[in-house]
Parts: structure tokens; C-alpha cells; sequence
């Protein structure tokens, strides 16, 4: 606790003034682009691996960057999702997954978490991502927890576009939904392309989108 509150001090006395026009915008509203939907690894981090002011990114942190499919019994993160796209009004929203992550190394790997029952539950929520990588040949184990990670993003994305806000505003032509993977040692992105089955990196391609909104004509 000493370094967090070192950490407060410091954030009080120093960053907090030299934004303080900022915090005083945002201590009534908040404008978020995108809802940013990772994994609650510590060494990933939103705001600094996108660069991004307070106020500009609406965040979900979870095991694994999980996203329910929509059921009769939402729960935080349908609510959550549901909230950023249909009051805040978000225009873009990522799923970003990460190298080394824990989670999608216990699915990977099948390692035994009758210890762990709440996890174990959660992560039933990627199963159609582990049975896409079990299905096909991996090198080793590095290859198959990348390919894990990877298809555990394209199964969020399925699963976000359950979600009835989501549908809403893609029709609408009003959000477009993205799938990254960040790499912890080198600091890169890997982003999903359109046809849903290429990783490109997202220095090379910046404007890579996984899933664009499409406009639906009334007519």
C-alpha cells in the first residue's frame, strides 16, 4: 500500500494540476470513442498502451477479455456494454487479448481448475475458441496458446454481436468492432481483418477493422 499511496500523493500534487482544466470537463460528463474490452492481466494497460486522457476510453477488464453471449440473466459486462453503446454512445469497440495470458493458457494447456470453480465457470464463455484450436496442429505449446488467444478474440467478437445494443448500432451503421492482440515484450498489436480470418500487424495496416457497422436501408 505505501507505493499506491506514494503513487497518489504524486498524482495529487503533480498530474492531477497540470490537468486540472480536464478534470474539471469531466467531472460532470464523459464522451467516451470506445469501450475497450481486455483482460484484467496486470501488465496490460489500456490508457498507456493507446495513449489515451481520461475520459476517452470506456473499459472492461475481465479473465480472458470475456464477453458473454446476451442471455435472459445479464450480468456486469452485458450491462456494461450495454451502457457504453446505448447512453455513451461509443463508436468503436475492441477486444484485445494479450501474449502470455494466463487464462487462455489454462484452456490451452487443459490444465485442472477444480480448484479454481469460479474461473473455471468464466471461462466456459471461450469454449467455442478452445474447441476451433483443438481441432487444428500446433508446433508446440507457444503456437498453440497464440492461436488460443487469437481465436479466443474472434469468439468475443461473436459473442458481443449477440448483444441487442450492439446489433442496434451496427445496423445503424454506427459501430464498428475491432480484435487485437497485444504483445507484452515487443509492445505490438496484432489486429483481426474483415474477412475474420487474417491477423495483420496494426502498425503496417492502421485502419484494420474486424467487423465494420453496415447501415441497414428502411426500405
Amino acid at each position: 500500500m505505501k507505493n499506491l499511496i506514494e503513487g497518489f500523493l504524486k498524482f495529487q500534487n503533480e498530474a492531477f494540476p497540470q490537468r486540472s482544466e480536464l478534470f474539471k470537463h469531466l467531472a460532470t460528463t464523459q464522451t467516451p470513442g470506445t469501450l475497450f474490452i481486455t483482460c484484467s492481466d496486470s501488465r496490460v494497460v489500456p490508457e498507456l498502451l493507446t495513449q489515451q486522457e481520461p475520459g476517452e476510453l470506456f473499459v472492461i477488464r475481465n479473465a480472458g477479455n470475456i464477453v458473454p453471449s446476451y442471455s435472459p440473466h445479464p450480468g456486469g459486462v452485458s450491462a456494461t456494454v450495454e451502457y457504453a453503446v446505448a447512453v455513451l454512445g461509443v463508436t468503436d469497440i475492441v477486444i484485445c487479448g494479450h501474449s502470455d495470458c494466463g487464462a487462455m493458457t489454462a484452456i490451452a494447456q487443459c490444465k485442472c481448475m477444480d480448484h479454481l470453480p469460479a474461473v473455471s465457470g468464466w471461462l466456459q464463455h471461450a469454449e467455442s475458441a478452445k474447441v476451433v484450436n483443438e481441432s487444428r496442429p500446433h508446433a508446440n505449446d507457444a503456437a498453440r496458446l497464440s492461436s488460443m488467444v487469437r481465436e479466443n478474440v474472434i469468439a468475443q467478437l461473436a459473442n458481443i454481436q449477440t448483444h441487442p445494443s450492439v446489433r442496434l448500432a451496427q445496423e445503424k451503421g454506427l459501430l464498428n468492432l475491432h480484435g487485437w492482440v497485444y504483445d507484452i515484450e515487443t509492445g505490438s498489436i496484432d489486429a483481426l481483418s474483415a474477412d475474420r480470418r487474417t491477423f495483420v500487424s496494426l502498425a503496417e495496416q492502421p485502419s484494420t477493422c474486424a467487423v465494420y457497422g453496415q447501415a441497414v436501408d428502411a426500405a
